[in-house]
């Protein structure tokens, strides 16, 4: 069976139209929980269109690697996000690769992300570089560890399957191994998106940032890339963790109707998740940076302690 090509163009025009506005209402909802006016949430649309017409600055130090980390972030990221079911039970891009096609391309744009912070010798770039791959190091471990639970039990390391299997067995959230990989996972979310605990997405300062320091040197259409790259990726997370482990509403079929009901009820779900996302930035202070692999490995064995539950069990 060959990939829709409707279905390809329907989900890419929702990641890209999706993913801004789901930081923007993060960002506001956590700036009204703090008593501050906060920005608007459509305002990350501005902050591109702005990004998109900035000329670049481009230190004389960096290669071509500091150049194409941007398109690799960015297409990475949209290639993930086809890989994974947003509104309809099968997802557009399902036949070339499941968990670990999706791991891997995840992996693949952080090793470029890494390389572009490091590559124009900034002290502030390798630093950012050097944190970013002391995280990925446990969380991606986490990541699979998460996933698998679920695939175990379906049989298949496809998302599709797994959702279409999840949605036929009924809902399963409140098994106890499901909700261990649920927390395992959304622990991985806010480290992948660095949210608070794990890092402060709204700070520059010296010793707390890590995602932004990679960013420093970045200006124009390469900076638009690469936020616009980082939005779509917290939108798929997202979307693995709403619709893997609630697999409620996926359209089943292509009519108008069970499409604008599918994506009522992901929207939904999304939003949910963002407000516990902004809960917990909220009550949380950011963790002192060599307390963050301790949260991370508390993701990893709740995500271990989940498998090892469905092999015994299951």
């Amino acid at each position: 069976m060959k990939p829709d090509l409707l279905a390809i163009v329907m989900q890419t025009a929702l990641l890209l139209a999706l993913a801004p506005f789901i930081t923007g209402c993060i960002r506001n909802w956590k700036a009204r929980l703090q008593n501050r006016r906060g920005p608007r949430t459509w305002q990350p649309y501005f902050d591109l269109a702005k990004f998109l017409r900035k000329d670049m600055v481009i230190s004389e130090h960096a290669s071509w690697v500091f150049s194409a980390a941007p398109y690799v972030v960015f297409v990475t990221a949209l290639l993930v996000g086809l890989m994974v079911p947003l509104v309809t039970v099968s997802a557009p891009l399902s036949l070339f690769g499941g968990v670990l096609a999706v791991v891997g391309l995840l992996a693949l744009g952080r090793f470029f992300l890494a390389l572009g912070g490091l590559d124009p010798a900034s002290t502030f770039g390798g630093m950012g570089s050097s944190r970013e791959m002391t995280i990925a190091a446990i969380a991606e471990p986490a990541l699979m560890l998460a996933i698998f639970t679920v695939a175990i039990t379906v049989g298949s390391t496809d998302f599709s399957h797994m959702v279409a299997a999840s949605q036929s067995s009924g809902w399963e959230l409140l098994n106890p191994t499901r909700l261990m990989a649920f927390a395992a996972l959304f622990i991985v979310l806010l480290a992948e998106t660095g949210r608070i605990p794990i890092d402060n997405p709204a700070t520059h300062l010296e010793l707390t940032m890590i995602h932004e320091a990679m960013l420093l040197e970045y200006s124009g259409r390469y900076l638009a890339l690469m936020e616009w790259g980082a939005s779509i990726k917290q939108l798929v997370l997202m979307a693995i963790l709403v619709n893997v482990f609630l697999p409620v509403g996926l359209a089943a079929d292509g009519s108008v109707l069970a499409l604008g009901l599918a994506l009522a009820l992901f929207l939904i779900k999304v939003f949910m998740l963002s407000a516990a996302v902004v809960l917990v930035e909220t009550v949380n202070a950011k963790l002192r940076l060599f307390r963050v692999p301790d949260l991370l490995s508390a993701a990893f064995v709740l995500a271990a302690m989940a498998l090892l539950s469905t092999f015994l069990f299951h």
